[in-house]
């Protein structure tokens, strides 16, 4: 049966990480992330987990990475700021393969920007978070249920792909209060994904000899299992090399394995959209105020509906090329200056978007969607 509480988006977050075998947290306190790490401070000894505070973003990231690849679920958790200084070990978590569940509670930027404000201003970060070649995974809650659904789905595609996989919240998600109907832990626990091992011989072990478009099996550490972890570019065996054929296989590799599984990592939402003549897209928390502007809309006689991305990236590209050629009317709308806005225009080939954009911290209202809409009919 659905379990109903009352919660903030925040808290559960670690609610779901707990409830899906996450056994390790290590980060450092940054509003508007911070009740993720105060919540698990105090979950996790419950469950024989570890909660560590570091003394920085970067040793956070460090610990969590340490911590997965002796094979336990973890994360870290932070804004804007923390995520930027975690930017290095990020990439080393993409191209060593060990998974990792990163959330990223929006606040305005750039740099210190707007702590307490909301934003969806990391979009573009959360697409490329490092340097180098790689295809990054993006899930965008929208609302309470979904801080709690979309963190398992991260865990899960985490485990399965091998990879860093970020939680979007922005702040007014984070810190929402509200009732949420959550799945049932028997569903929950279920539905959880394990991690890939290597089951033979000792000496037939080659955790990164995988096919080109699956990722690499690595056993977890102290159980017998010899391989190397490094940064490098590195052969079946983990050590470093400069092999050019390897190296691109190898990185090749690394994009192929998420951007050949989009029809397992895609999810969005269709709200109303059947007999619509005019199109919304939106994500996250303004997502709940575009489903209102849609019933206004139709109230007064506009037939309007909601595209919304769930998974960011990689982006729904077969939905939007397939909304871009049903809609000639389209009102994008963000809580930046338009990062999402690009990858529509890229998708759709086209640039004839209603845009209704804020960068300074406040919401967008129902009402604001609403007369931006009037205006294009």
């Amino acid at each position: 049966m659905a379990r109903e509480v009352i919660s903030s988006g925040n808290a559960l977050v670690a609610k779901a990480a707990v409830e899906c075998g996450c056994k390790f947290f290590g980060g450092y306190p940054i509003t508007p992330s911070s009740e993720i790490a105060e919540d698990l401070s105090k979950l996790l000894p419950r469950v024989g987990g570890k909660f560590i505070q570091m003394e920085d973003e970067i040793a956070g990231i460090c610990v969590a990475l340490g911590a997965s690849m002796s094979g336990t679920k973890s994360m870290t958790a932070s804004s804007g700021p923390g995520i930027s200084l975690k930017a290095e070990q990020i990439g080393y978590s993409f191209i060593t393969e060990v998974p990792l569940v990163i959330v990223n509670v929006m606040r305005g930027g750039p740099s210190t920007g707007l702590p307490t404000r909301v934003s969806q201003a990391d979009i573009g970060q959360a697409k490329y978070p490092t340097h180098g070649d790689f295809a990054s995974i993006s899930l965008c809650p929208g609302s309470l249920e979904e801080a709690y659904t979309e963190t398992i789905r991260a865990f899960n595609i985490a485990e399965k792909y091998m990879t860093p996989v970020f939680v979007l919240l922005d702040e007014t998600l984070g810190h929402m209060h509200g009732k949420a109907m959550l799945p049932d832990l028997a569903e929950v626990e279920k539905s959880v994904v394990k991690r890939a091992e290597f089951t033979g011989d000792p000496k037939d072990y080659k955790p990164y000899a995988a096919g080109p478009t699956e990722p690499a099996v690595l056993n977890p550490f102290f159980k017998g299992y010899h391989y190397h972890v490094t940064g490098l570019h590195h052969g079946e065996m983990g050590f470093p090399t400069e092999d050019g054929a390897i190296c691109e296989y190898n990185i090749e590799r690394l994009v192929n394995k998420i951007n050949t599984k989009s029809e397992d990592l895609v999810h969005y939402e269709e709200f109303m959209l059947d007999d619509a003549d005019v199109c919304i897209i939106a994500y996250g928390s303004i997502s709940r105020g575009a489903k209102e502007a849609v019933m206004k809309l139709r109230n007064d006689g506009i037939k309007a509906g909601l595209f919304r991305p769930i998974t960011l990236w990689p982006s729904p590209v077969a939905k939007l090329q397939e909304i871009g050629k049903k809609f000639k009317k389209i009102m994008v709308t963000e809580l930046n200056m338009g990062q999402y806005l690009e990858e529509i225009q890229r998708v759709m080939k086209r640039d004839d978007f209603a845009t209704l954009h804020k960068a300074n911290g406040r919401p967008i209202a129902p009402l604001e969607m609403v007369a931006k809409v009037k205006e294009m009919m």
